[in-house]
């Protein structure tokens, strides 16, 4: 994660629910500066309302676009202009694609051809496509889970908690590949690597939509895997985790 990398923050105010912003822009804030940030949609419709008042608490600016046509998404359209006149300003190295809509597939594509990292946030309805056209793609649904969990006994958080994914058999093969992939001659990974890759292959593997806020403590639950801390070399305070697959 680079914190000084200048993000371009644009969200399709069609199509993400306003409860979640606080949470998504402190989501982004890890993986860059958001510099710019704006929401696109029709703000003389109703529907639009709630997303009024987190405006200028997340300082977002509103950028107005009529529907011209019905059965048009012409928010698509403002957003992908806009996405490429900022990237061809140079002002930033990344984009953040906010949206559930599989229309800003070719966009994301464009943008990371153009050598800009680009970040998906959206709901878990999200096509497929637009998943990995993504450098990372996560999931709104998750950012909301660590209050909620905060009550165990209430019924929200018992909703919540069956909400999260299971660890399948598909899950644990990617693990282990990815584990294989990244080993030394006696199996062992260093687990940052292990991370970086799984990230590669698959955007939207995150520890959080399986209840693990962190990648090790998800791989530890699983006992086809062993895990081993190590003193780091180089003099530093935490110790660096190896993991490898059990024979």
């Amino acid at each position: 994660m680079d914190k000084d990398l200048n993000l371009a923050v644009l969200i399709d105010g069609d199509n993400i629910p306003s409860a979640y912003v606080k949470e998504m822009m402190e989501e982004i804030a890890k993986y860059g500066n958001p510099s710019i940030r704006r929401i696109y949609g029709d703000w003389t419709k109703p529907n639009l309302s709630k997303w009024k008042n987190m405006l200028l608490e997340n300082a977002i600016t509103p950028i107005q676009q009529y529907a011209y046509t019905a059965g048009k998404n012409a928010t698509d359209s403002a957003m992908i202009i806009d996405a490429m006149d900022i990237l061809y300003s140079g002002k930033v190295e990344g984009f953040c694609l906010v949206s559930s809509d599989s229309d800003f597939t070719r966009l994301a594509t464009r943008l990371r051809e153009a050598g800009m990292r680009v970040i998906g946030i959206g709901e878990k309805k999200t096509p497929e496509p637009f998943i990995v056209a993504c450098d990372r793609f996560i999931y709104i649904e998750i950012l909301k889970k660590n209050e909620e969990k905060e009550s165990p006994n209430s019924k929200t958080a018992n909703s919540k908690k069956n909400d999260v994914d299971k660890i399948g058999a598909k899950t644990i093969r990617l693990i282990s590949a990815t584990i294989s992939d990244c080993a030394d001659d006696d199996g062992w990974a260093f687990m940052g690597d292990v991370g970086s890759l799984l990230q590669k292959k698959q955007p939207n593997f995150d520890s959080r939509n399986y209840g693990f806020q962190k990648l090790t403590p998800m791989i530890s639950s699983i006992s086809k895997f062993e895990i081993e801390q190590r003193e780091n070399q180089k003099g530093g305070k935490y110790k660096l985790i190896y993991v490898r697959n059990k024979e």
